[in-house]
């Protein structure tokens, strides 16, 4: 695999305004379990109790997906950026990023150092809360401890609507904004690196061809093939840490300590 290592290395040395857009894979080097892998949540959970639906359909369903959620977010605090984390970080600090767009809710890129303005969070985040009624948000550090242990959360307090983790669930609808955003910094890029997806969910998914049909060259960072494999001029099957690890502590031994401890 080294060739190929040293392949992306002159790519980001080359590169100006790199996207990165991080799925589930690059967590779960902290522990964090993905969606679709072989011990993925699917293995072991329904997908539909993860609809919109179900969660408005009852109380019942509420409090199922509270206790599941409540899981979920204990899990994420207990886990630490890793060293692909860690890397996408140290290229903001290089000067080389140009954003982060992730499906991941996890908070990890902007704990491993990324601002946070330079994150783009498609999915939303599980740190914070929001009525679906008002969109009142809350964070999500003082609005857990008034969850039951059956899963018995809350109203909103200002409207009385239905709180929920602020993630998009399957049949809700995800910011305009956000997309809009996303979009147009993939126009911007000169490098996208996809690390950890399986580029099988949309409209996440068409960001990567969008680079490649303005030209940009296409890197995937995954342990399993992807339906964009063809389109993209390097796949690495490996973790992120294994790749981008290597490959940004070769770039940075090469600039000098005050390069690369400046924020793009």
């Amino acid at each position: 695999m080294q060739a190929e290592l040293d392949k992306l290395a002159g790519m980001v040395r080359e590169a100006r305004r790199i996207v990165v857009f991080s799925g589930a894979g690059i967590s779960t080097e902290s522990g964090i379990p993905d969606f679709r892998g072989p011990q993925g949540i699917w293995t072991k959970v329904d997908p539909r109790e993860y609809y919109i639906d179900r969660f408005m359909a009852s109380e019942t369903s509420r409090r199922a997906y509270w206790q599941r959620a409540t899981t979920m977010y204990r899990e994420i605090l207990a886990a630490e950026p890793n060293r692909g984390h860690r890397a996408v970080a140290t290229l903001e600090r290089m000067g080389k990023l140009g954003t982060v767009i992730t499906q991941n809710v996890d908070g990890l890129h902007q704990r491993a150092g990324n601002s946070p303005e330079k994150v783009i969070e498609l999915h939303g985040s599980t740190l914070y809360v929001s009525c679906l009624s008002c969109g009142a948000r809350h964070t999500r550090e003082a609005f857990q401890p008034r969850v039951s242990e059956d899963g018995e959360a809350p109203p909103c307090d200002q409207c009385g609507g239905l709180m929920k983790p602020a993630t998009i669930s399957f049949g809700q609808q995800l910011e305009p904004e956000t997309l809009e955003r996303a979009a147009e910094e993939t126009a911007l890029c000169d490098l996208f690196i996809v690390v950890g997806s399986s580029l099988q969910v949309y409209p996440a998914a068409g960001y990567p061809l969008q680079a490649v049909s303005n030209g940009v060259p296409l890197v995937i960072v995954n342990h399993q093939e992807t339906p964009h494999d063809g389109y993209a001029e390097l796949v690495l099957n490996a973790s992120s840490g294994e790749v981008l690890g290597p490959v940004v502590d070769a770039l940075a031994a090469d600039m000098t300590p005050e390069q690369v401890a400046v924020p793009n």
